[in-house]
This record gives C-alpha cells, structure tokens and sequence, in this order.
C-alpha cells in the first residue's frame, strides 16, 4: 500500500519538527519522574506516579504522531505551482452571497487559522474548493445552513 503524503507548507514542518524536538526532550524528564514516584512506595495510591505515567503514555503517543506525519510530509512552495484551479497551497479570492470579498489560502492542519485567512486542505471549505476554477461557485454547508460562493481569483503567493 502506497504512503499517503500529508501536504504541508515549510512552516508546517518546521512547527511539527519542533514539536518532536521538545516532545523527545521531554521523555528523560519524565522518566526521572517516574523513578522519583516509584521510590515513594505503594505505587496504587501514588498520585505523582500515575500522573507520570499517563504523562509518558500521551508524550509517546504525541511522538508516534507527529514522526508518521514528519516522516510523510511532502512540503510544498505556493510560489513554484500554477494554474487554473484550486490546489493545496494556493490563495482563494471569493465573494460571499452578498458580494463581500472573503480570501483564505488552502494549507495543510498544521499551518491551519482561519482567523489568519488559512484553512486546511480537508476542512468543508478546502474540499469544496479544491479543483475549482474562476468564475465557479461552491457550496458549502456550514451550522447556519448552505452558504454560496463565488472564486474570484487563484493566486500563488
């Protein structure tokens, strides 16, 4: 079975990696702790070592997450694509059902902050918009009912 790569821009990766970084960093840390609780005795009512203990389960966790996606990442430059449709990376100028101008770029989970004008690839919103062209109109379903609209420009950026 092929690896799907998780899209991402530079900046992406490079919170992910950092995130591993202090997440690995941690570990010894929270080993000490263990053997700091283990040494207080009866372990069934010792509060601090069942704390590092699930403290040590979800860092683990964390780090089995974060290197599956580091580890396909496929990093991808707005500025290297072009063309006519809706990609990942690109920037989306659209107007709303009332001609209100509303532009987001599509991103990867990572990079995504919708106040900041950037959704994610696999949100309602990218996924309608992904492999549209200008002048198209998208439909998306949002808690308040169906919302209309309208590409206005595709850029690179």
């Amino acid at each position: 079975m092929a690896v799907e790569k998780v899209p991402m821009l530079a900046e992406g990766y490079e919170k992910l990696t950092a995130d591993l970084k202090a997440l690995r960093e941690e570990r010894p840390r929270i080993v000490d702790a263990i053997e700091e609780a283990r040494a207080h005795g009866d372990l069934s009512e010792n509060a601090e070592y069942h704390a590092a203990k699930e403290r040590q389960g979800q860092v683990e966790a964390s780090i089995a997450d974060l290197e599956d996606r580091v580890s396909r990442a496929q990093i991808i430059d707005p500025a290297t694509l072009s063309g006519d449709k809706v990609v990942f990376g690109a920037t989306v100028s659209m107007l709303d059902e009332d001609d209100k101008p509303i532009r987001y770029q599509i991103v990867g989970q990572t990079e995504a902050d919708a106040k900041k004008g950037r959704i994610s690839y696999s949100s309602p919103m990218g996924r309608a918009l992904i492999g549209k062209k200008v002048g198209e109109e998208i439909e998306v379903t949002v808690p308040s009912g169906e919302r209309f609209y309208l590409i206005d420009k595709i850029e690179f950026i």
